[in-house]
């Protein structure tokens, strides 16, 4: 899909446990259309990941990695928030981006929207989680809309004992669970290569953050949500309730609802259709 000389350029926040890696297939697509885009790296990930102690002994112990405090244990949604808002300056030259965001990354653009609302000419969250006015994301997990989500069964640990939500990337039997979670309609050899990439801890704190959202403030961005209908991490239930909840908070400036046929990693395993959408927005 073509686009415009003038369109905005594009930033993507990966999720929980991921990295700017996962968009490659997609910036790719992007670019190739003339748009400018850059993926990042989310606080406490990729170049800033930190890896508990547990994971680098033989046999693990897995007593020890499900009691080992994070060192990870301090970043917050504060400092996602404003590394977002940094990453955006930076892209945008001062001028507004439009920001794509998966998973847990959408509760980090929703902060970033609320703190600069004029830096985000369009928010886009890929099956992400888009909090409510002072509503945590954690406060979401024992929702009737996320009965059948799979990613809690991959985790070990209290996180608020250990200070972050944490897999056990160790363990043989976790690559069949992160496949059936995460990766379910992505190419098998495609997913493994995620799955070797992957972070064992994801800071507690972000999931944890609220933001007080307001009508000159994020409720003003226009907003796109992706709701992926085959997810097992974030059920659509529970997409769309996000979207429902945004809406009646701020009617005046209603989601724009899109869908793919995908599960939780459509930058993977339908990158085009997603670049696609994206593409989309800023044309």
């Amino acid at each position: 899909m073509p686009a415009p000389h003038d369109s905005t350029p594009v930033l993507f926040l990966h999720g929980f446990w991921h990295g700017s890696w996962c968009w490659t297939e997609v910036t790719a697509h992007v670019t190739s259309a003339g748009v400018r885009a850059l993926a990042v790296d989310m606080a406490g990930h990729g170049m800033r990941a930190r890896r508990p102690a547990a994971l680098a002994r033989r046999p693990v112990d897995q007593d020890l990695l499900a009691t080992e405090v994070s060192p990870l244990a301090g970043v917050d949604l504060d400092q996602a928030g404003e590394l977002l808002v940094s990453q955006v300056k930076q892209l945008g030259g001062g001028g507004p981006v439009t920001v794509v965001a998966h998973s847990m990354g959408g509760a980090v653009l929703t902060r970033a929207g609320q703190l600069v609302p004029e830096l985000i000419a369009h928010a886009v969250y890929v099956t992400a989680f888009m909090p409510a006015s002072g509503v945590p994301p954690t406060a979401y997990i024992g929702t009737p809309e996320n009965e059948g989500s799979r990613v809690g069964a991959l985790r070990v640990g209290n996180p608020r004992t250990i200070g972050a939500l944490r897999l056990d990337v160790a363990s043989p039997a976790f690559a069949e669970g992160a496949r059936e979670t995460f990766y379910g309609d992505v190419d098998p050899a495609i997913a493994d290569a995620a799955i070797a990439l992957l972070t064992p801890d994801a800071p507690a704190g972000i999931a944890a953050g609220t933001t007080t959202l307001t009508a000159d403030g994020w409720g003003s961005i226009p907003r796109t949500y992706v709701v992926c209908t085959r997810d097992a991490t974030i059920p659509p239930a529970l997409q769309r309730k996000f979207i429902a909840d945004a809406d009646a908070a701020f009617p005046a400036n209603p989601t724009v609802a899109r869908e793919l046929a995908a599960s939780h990693s459509p930058f993977l395993s339908m990158p085009a259709e997603l670049a696609d959408l994206v593409l989309a927005v800023v044309s």
